[in-house]
């Protein structure tokens, strides 16, 4: 028994029981269980079961070692077939519906016998689904837009899933005596944001094809189809879908190139070449027809006439004939990141306290981190109130007395109410170094509507940065109707920075949005939206984003020291556009 099968039995298990009315707590149990064992990728658990070294996993109890041991012995667990027995399998799917809980789909399994999807679908539509309580007009169409979003989406994960996937399923890669070396390609490489199967290219010492073919027979491999030339795809059970190509290794460069992509980037860079150059499956080969051997990525774009181009940016835009006048940005990377300003505590609904968030982005050497709790009117995140404004801001000062190289500042994440204003009177608003302005309520505006909205909070000098522009929840909620080519034109007129939210689900401002703000000299604010000190770690997705839309370290607020961060806010508050552009 392997462990990645062993841990789909453990989640299954962990879905079963929440979908079924049971304790939540045990749900979690099984569901920690499964994490600890994925962690240990191996293909054979028996031996570490015997030896003990299973049972001192961190999240392995009792109960859970109970089935791994009947899974090792039998390669069954009677448990899941008797949770399998009471439940019916559609049920699960439905917990991938957005806006859908575990408690609401026991509702409508009692209400309406909601079997699978399709029963869901066929409800909504005819008019059942209505009458259960909790379910309106707006609720059913909300379901029918999840249930399309679900079926566009497929086996669809977010980026940060599919990096931690690709990244545990690259080390059994490189694991195999055969293969010399392996490299993660595809849409994770290219840093998309959303992935919907992990590619990885080998270079081979042996026949790639059966490489390939021992890959495709592993343990926990449900089903495998050959593509031929040393190419398989595979879907593992628990719903991981590896496209693997395995190549002879002189021919692994090329062959990580072209399936790194885009298809468009690829058909731009040979057409670039002329006719100098053509591909032959995997290998380069020139206008004698002979095949060249290459050293590496930089070498091959150099033979192809061009400058080397980062994989996040090869997406066929304009990337292609931007190498070939030497006119490619240099891209922000997070060495370049002094400091972050979208950070929550437990003054509103974070899970850190001021002081363990400052200390927590001192230790990541950052020289600043700026508290922007939610404001009064998100009573639902717990939005702070005058006096407790008030409290944080003293409480920030005793803290800030004992730095002599950090600094947290004093920021506010106000909404954006409905008419444009922002949260708080004139008098609050001024007490903060910066503001941040979000829409969280009447999403359902039309696009003139919202669009004047926002654009009207831009107006207020007091708005420091926009955040998630779009309102977006990745393959969850769509984008709320609004103009964004109107937003980036007035943020420029205005000198407000757009925020990049590094929150996976979020990563909003879109990234195809961003090279066109930054040729208008918009500023951009990369936000973890941390609500926790794990939270702020998600700078290095945002930052990979903001490589996608070709950003400069120039072009990022929070690239900027501190005085100058600051400034940036002041001339905002008087009025004064600030400047878009700070050389790092």
């Amino acid at each position: 028994m392997d462990s990645r099968s062993a841990a789909h039995v453990l989640t299954r298990i962990a879905a079963l029981i929440e979908i079924s009315g049971g304790n939540r707590y045990k749900a979690r149990a099984y569901e920690g269980a499964a994490q600890a064992l994925r962690a240990i990728d191996t293909d054979d658990l028996a031996p570490l079961v015997r030896s003990g070294e299973v049972a001192e996993l961190p999240g392995i109890g009792p109960a859970t070692l109970s089935v791994i041991r009947e899974l090792v012995e039998t390669g069954e667990s009677s448990y899941l077939e008797r949770l399998n027995a009471e439940v019916p399998e559609g049920l699960l799917e439905l917990l991938r519906v957005p806006t859908l809980g575990a408690a609401k789909i026991q509702q409508l399994h009692e209400a309406l016998d909601i079997r699978s999807l399709d029963d869901l679908e066929t409800a909504a539509r005819d008019g059942r689904l209505a009458t259960v309580k909790g379910f309106g007009p707006r609720g059913v169409d909300k379901v029918l837009k999840g249930i399309e979003r679900l079926r566009a989406s497929g086996s669809s994960r977010l980026l940060p899933a599919a990096l931690i996937e690709g990244a545990r399923v690259l080390a059994s890669v490189r694991s195999h005596p055969d293969v010399r070396r392996a490299e993660l390609a595809g849409s994770v490489r290219r840093h998309v944001e959303v992935v919907r199967d992990i590619d990885i290219v080998t270079g081979c010492d042996t026949q790639p094809d059966r490489v390939a073919a021992l890959f495709a027979s592993a343990p926990g491999v449900r089903r495998s189809t050959s593509k031929g030339g040393g190419r398989v795809l595979i879907s593992y059970v628990d719903g991981t879908c590896l496209d693997l190509q395995c190549v002879a290794d002189r021919d692994f460069v090329v062959a990580l190139w072209r399936a790194t992509g885009s298809e468009g980037h690829v058909a731009q860079a040979l057409a670039h070449a002329g006719g100098r150059l053509r591909l032959q499956e995997d290998s380069l080969l020139g206008a004698d027809g002979r095949a060249i051997e290459v050293a590496d990525e930089p070498a091959l774009y150099a033979m192809l006439g061009l400058a080397y181009v980062p994989p996040e940016l090869r997406e066929g835009t304009v990337e292609v004939d931007a190498a070939a006048r030497g006119e490619l940005p240099r891209l922000v990377t997070t060495d370049d990141i002094r400091g972050v300003l979208h950070c929550h505590s437990t003054y509103s609904d974070g899970k850190a306290t001021v002081a363990e968030m400052g200390a927590a982005a001192r230790a990541r050497g950052w020289r600043y981190i700026g508290i922007s709790d939610h404001s009064q009117a998100a009573f639902y995140a717990g939005g702070l109130k005058g006096d407790e404004v008030l409290a944080q801001h003293e409480e920030i000062d005793r803290l800030n007395d004992s730095f002599t190289d950090f600094r947290i500042l004093k920021g506010i994440e106000a909404d954006i109410l409905a008419d444009g204003r922002l949260d708080y009177d004139e008098d609050v608003l001024d007490r903060f170094d910066y503001v941040i302005g979000s829409v969280h309520s009447r999403f359902a505006m039309g696009e003139a509507q919202m669009t004047e909205r926002i654009l009207t909070a831009l107006d207020d000098p007091r708005l420091t940065i926009l955040a998630h522009p779009t309102g977006r929840l990745l393959l969850n909620r769509e984008p709320y109707a609004i103009d964004m080519a109107a937003v980036i034109d007035k943020a420029a007129e205005t000198g407000v920075a757009l925020e990049l939210n590094c929150d996976p689900h979020r990563l909003d401002i879109d990234w195809r949005y961003l090279h066109g703000a930054k040729e208008k000299g918009v500023t951009i604010e990369i936000g973890p939206d941390a609500h926790s000190v794990r939270g702020l770690d998600w700078v290095a997705l945002g930052v990979g984003m903001a490589r996608k839309g070709w950003i400069e370290a120039g072009d990022v607020l929070n690239a900027r020291e501190l005085d100058d961060v600051l400034e940036f806010a002041r001339r905002r508050r008087s009025g004064r556009v600030p400047a878009t552009r700070v050389r790092p």
